[in-house]
Order: structure tokens, then C-alpha cells, then sequence
């Protein structure tokens, strides 16, 4: 497996994933399917502290990663995406140490993750690559209406 940064190309593939694991559910705060115009500005942002990693193997793409800046401008936000069937394979971890090297490049001292209370293999996912609890905020209506916690955890570089 490789891990490198997304390209324009890589739009549709993402896309898959992450229309696969919305469809699943309880995984992700994302709701609704997106189409590949969703990925643009983390692929074409031209902005350091704007990204995405993907995890290629053989098979094509595995995962994705990506960040984007939070208000202070030194907190970036993660989120991290493998195709369904693909847990427990590596594929978040070899991510996440391509995305903390280009987080510290691009000048981060914060990243925060926000995952639904209900998405425990998110939030075992966080913990093991070091992130800490940090906060939650309650009740968070999902489009039905029913209401999940977010989990907030972060990690200081």
C-alpha cells in the first residue's frame, strides 16, 4: 500500500468511499451522498494547510484522510474514510502518519477530530494514534432527528 496525495483523478474513487460508508451509517457525521465536486477544494485547494491522503494498494484506492484549517488558524480538522470491508488492515495508521508530517509542515499545533459518540471504531481509531478527549457537544440531531453526541478529541504536535 501507498500512501500519496489525491489527485483530481482520484475524485470519483473517493467519492465511492465515501457514498459507501454514508449508505452504511453510524459511522460518519455526513448524511447525505456526495458527488465528486465535494473533494475539489481538498484536492485543488492551493492552500498548505488544505489536504488529503489516500491509501492505494493493488486494488486501487483503500482510504482517505484529509484536513482542513479550524479558527485559530493553527487547528486543523481530520477526517478519515476506509472503504468498507478494509478495517483492521493499517490503512488509518499509515494515513494518519503521512497527515501528522504534512499537518507539522503546514504549521499546525493542534488537530482536532469530531466523531458521533455512536461510531466506536472512530473513536477507538483516534485514541490509538494518540488524540485525548477533549469535550463533546450533546445532542446533535441526525436528519431524522434523533440526537447523537459528537465527540471532540485532540492532539497537541
Amino acid at each position: 500500500m501507498i500512501i500519496r496525495a489525491a489527485r483530481s483523478a482520484d475524485a470519483q474513487a473517493l467519492t465511492e468511499i465515501l457514498n459507501a460508508v454514508i449508505e452504511i451509517g453510524g459511522t460518519t457525521a455526513y448524511q447525505v451522498a456526495v458527488d465528486p465536486s465535494f473533494f475539489d477544494p481538498l484536492i485543488e485547494s492551493g492552500d498548505p494547510k488544505t489536504f488529503i491522503h489516500v491509501a492505494e494498494s493493488e486494488a486501487g484506492l483503500e482510504g482517505m484522510q484529509w484536513m482542513r484549517p479550524m479558527d485559530p488558524n493553527d487547528m486543523g480538522s481530520i477526517a478519515t474514510f476506509a472503504r468498507p470491508g478494509t478495517a483492521q488492515r493499517g490503512i488509518g495508521t499509515a494515513l494518519f502518519k503521512a497527515t501528522r508530517a504534512a499537518s507539522v509542515a503546514a504549521g499546525y499545533r493542534v488537530l482536532d477530530a469530531t466523531i458521533r459518540a455512536d461510531n466506536t471504531g472512530g473513536l477507538a481509531y483516534y485514541s490509538k494514534m494518540g488524540f485525548e478527549d477533549h469535550s463533546v457537544t450533546k445532542n446533535v440531531p441526525l436528519n431524522d432527528g434523533t440526537p447523537v453526541d459528537r465527540i471532540h478529541k485532540r492532539m497537541l504536535l
